[in-house]
């Protein structure tokens, strides 16, 4: 299903960005949007997650440079019967952690040296319970596709409003029309909306199913104190996330109400510990 879903998002993505450079363009800036997006299609499955990871400076560690986190992900991989997955680090101070990689077979687990130093043993359990259970779901090269072709589709709708604003879009009388100052303007936002919505209906059911395979991991109450712990953190001390890349992480980096709300990528953090609270007391575990 997930093989599936990942190209529905690429042939989606693609249209999109071919459909943005139409609007910059014409025709030749379709063809030229069509040759990138196929482009951006080749590195989003074969490098996106080494472009993520370097986005958020996360370095590998070995199992001496952090044995107890090597050794909790090493624990948490054998009993989901996955393959060791590497893990890396990141200097933020912003508690958080993301899973990223194409297959079981080349994923990775990055947490943050704020979310070390926060959390009890049961608790970091607990979240890199979550992490492999997005490995296991095999939904982590989904969340890491959209996070690039989304930030693509972003700078490109970027590129078309400013050349429309300096009047270098294609004229109104140029063959396939349509490319007059207010429809490259609305079209574009209205492109770079349809991403975000994209990343946001992906990422709010998997959340769920990511807590739910991570309490069977390891105790549904450890990650549901993670998860308190987190949200408060993260209030306290807002990360410098890129918006195409908020999807990925355990709790949402970005922060914001009203509007911005409608638009955020996972579910209400009250509704995820809730769920966890009641599969403690049911003993659905």
């Amino acid at each position: 299903m997930n093989h599936f879903k990942t190209f529905l998002l690429m042939l989606v993505l693609t249209a999109l960005f071919i459909l943005v450079g139409s609007a910059i363009g014409g025709r030749n800036g379709a063809v030229y949007a069509f040759i990138l997006a196929a482009l951006m299609n080749f590195v989003a499955y074969w490098f996106s997650d080494k472009i993520v990871l370097r986005m958020y400076g996360a370095k590998e560690v070995s199992q001496a440079e952090a044995p107890e986190l090597y050794q909790i992900v090493g624990e948490l991989a054998n009993r989901a019967s996955l393959p060791m997955p590497k893990v890396y680090i990141m200097e933020n101070d912003t508690p958080n952690a993301f899973a990223t990689g194409r297959n079981p077979e080349h994923a990775a687990v990055a947490v943050t040296t704020g979310i070390l130093r926060i959390l009890s043993r049961e608790e970091l359990m607990g979240v890199i319970g979550h992490e492999l259970s997005h490995i296991r779901h095999r939904d982590i090269l989904v969340s890491t596709i959209a996070a690039t072709m989304a930030g693509a589709i972003g700078m490109l709708a970027r590129m078309a409003q400013w050349g429309a604003i300096f009047g270098m879009g294609r004229s109104d009388d140029e063959e396939g029309g349509g490319g007059n100052f207010l429809f490259t303007l609305i079209f574009t936002m209205v492109a770079s909306i349809a991403a975000i919505l994209i990343q946001m209906a992906i990422s709010r059911s998997r959340e769920y199913l990511a807590d739910e395979g991570g309490a069977h991991l390891s105790h549904p109450l450890s990650l549901a104190k993670a998860l308190t712990k987190l949200e408060v953190a993260s209030q306290r001390i807002p990360m410098e996330a890129n918006p195409s890349t908020a999807h990925m992480f355990i709790v949402n980096p970005l922060r914001g109400g009203g509007v911005l709300s409608l638009f955020s990528t996972h579910p209400p953090i009250e509704e995820r510990i809730a769920r966890l609270e009641e599969m403690a007391r049911t003993g659905r575990f």
